[in-house]
């Protein structure tokens, strides 16, 4: 079995949805790995990772209106507040998503579903740098 691993830095431009399909498949492209698995985790607490519909750009409004919806940017609620009003929104959208994927490796691609795509989720309301390690094993 082999591994083979890559560290992203993605500039995201605030809270919003970065693709970030296209990223990781050069990676797998470039492991030489035709058969195995692909691991994506993001270093941070404030940003998550999903795969979801890469189609129709309603779904990704709809999935952040629901969210602002479910864990509001209210400083009343939260002790959390060092890093400006936005951090514990950040913190908890965080947890509610998740901080990584498995997507299987079949003949040296990705092996994702018609209308799946990755995003990077940024849930902070300015730009960060965010790294996202892609790691992948198999033959």
């Amino acid at each position: 079995m082999n591994h083979y691993q890559k560290l992203l830095s993605i500039r995201t431009r605030g809270k919003d949805f970065h693709p970030i399909t296209s990223d990781v498949e050069n990676v797998v492209s470039k492991s030489g790995i035709l058969t195995g698995l692909c691991t994506i985790f993001v270093r941070h607490t404030s940003a998550s990772l999903i795969i979801q519909e890469n189609a129709d750009p309603d779904v990704l409004i709809d999935l952040a209106n629901f969210f602002s919806k479910l864990v509001p940017e209210d400083s009343k609620l939260y002790e959390h507040s060092t890093e400006g009003p936005d951090d514990m929104p950040a913190h908890i959208r965080s947890m509610l998503t998740k901080t990584s994927e498995q997507i299987p490796i079949s003949n040296g691609r990705l092996v994702l579903g018609t209308w799946q795509g990755i995003y990077l989720w940024e849930h902070r309301q300015r730009s960060h740098n965010r790294e996202i390690v892609v790691h992948i094993n198999g033959s």
